[in-house]
């Protein structure tokens, strides 16, 4: 259970503990466990079933479909399949079977990437803290004073250009102030608001870089932020995918032992 949580009330955007919760995980954490655990073993794209990454330059990326040797290409703006039968364009941000072997081509010129899946996979199921309801939090966003944006790596090690949503500010340890970043999702229309943060737990339970954690509407302008719901980047899965690298200012002063653990990939 997370010790330190201040009783005060926070100014700015204060996020107060949730009322009504019990200790036991509730439903719908458990459901949404249980689906993130059965993708990990099943889907031909989990961090499990990955085999390399390689960024896709002006000269392409050779790649080795099984033994068979292939390349992909970038024309146009624009990846291309040679090697493996008539030439022909892969999309982009959708897996894509080349026989035994699933292509996915992520990001955009002149950071495309290049990943290839093949089966054959741990069985290894994520691993939790205990449920803590004391930190499930509620509260509004304090926008930016000043818009902008960066680059950064989402959980699935894909480059993207993020904007500064605001922060939030939570009652761990002592009062926290993070940074909330939006992150477009490359493979729809959609974005979420997103933290990722460090705490004492870091490289002694839960990932060393970081995990990250959604800040969910509820209306009203209101928000959640529930740590318990706290993810490992894939990196944390397979070192196949790029780490991001921990957000400035995004460290908290108390141990969050809530969410997703770390186990060691293969």
């Amino acid at each position: 259970m997370i010790r330190g949580i201040l009783a005060s009330l926070l100014t700015g955007i204060s996020l107060t503990a949730a009322p009504g919760l019990v200790s036991q995980v509730p439903a719908d954490l458990a459901a949404e466990r249980a689906a993130f655990a059965d993708w990990l073993a099943h889907s031909p794209v989990s961090p499990y079933a990955a085999v390399s990454a390689a960024p896709l330059d002006a000269s392409g990326a050779g790649i080795d479909l099984g033994g068979r040797a292939a390349r992909i290409v970038e024309r146009n703006g624009a990846a291309w399949l040679e090697g493996a039968g008539p030439a022909h364009p892969l999309p982009r941000n959708r897996p894509t079977p080349v026989g035994g072997t699933t292509v996915l081509v992520t990001g955009d010129p002149p950071r495309t990437r290049v990943m290839l899946f093949q089966p054959g996979r741990s069985s290894a199921s994520p691993a939790y803290y205990p449920f803590d309801p004391a930190v499930v939090f509620t509260g509004t966003l304090t926008p930016p004073a000043t818009p902008g944006s960066e680059r950064v790596l989402t959980p699935d090690g894909i480059e993207v250009e993020a904007t500064f949503a605001g922060t939030v500010t939570v009652p761990l340890g002592t009062t926290t102030t993070l940074r909330v970043l939006r992150l477009p999702d490359p493979a729809s229309e959609e974005s979420s608001l997103e933290i990722y943060f460090r705490d004492r737990t870091s490289g002694a339970g839960s990932y060393p870089a970081g995990r990250f954690v959604t800040l969910a509407p509820i209306g009203g302008g209101r928000y959640r932020i529930d740590f318990n719901r706290a993810r490992n980047p894939f990196c944390a899965y397979s070192s196949v995918y790029p780490c991001p690298v921990p957000w400035r200012g995004n460290l908290i002063g108390a141990p969050v032992a809530a969410g997703e653990r770390y186990q060691s990939h293969p």
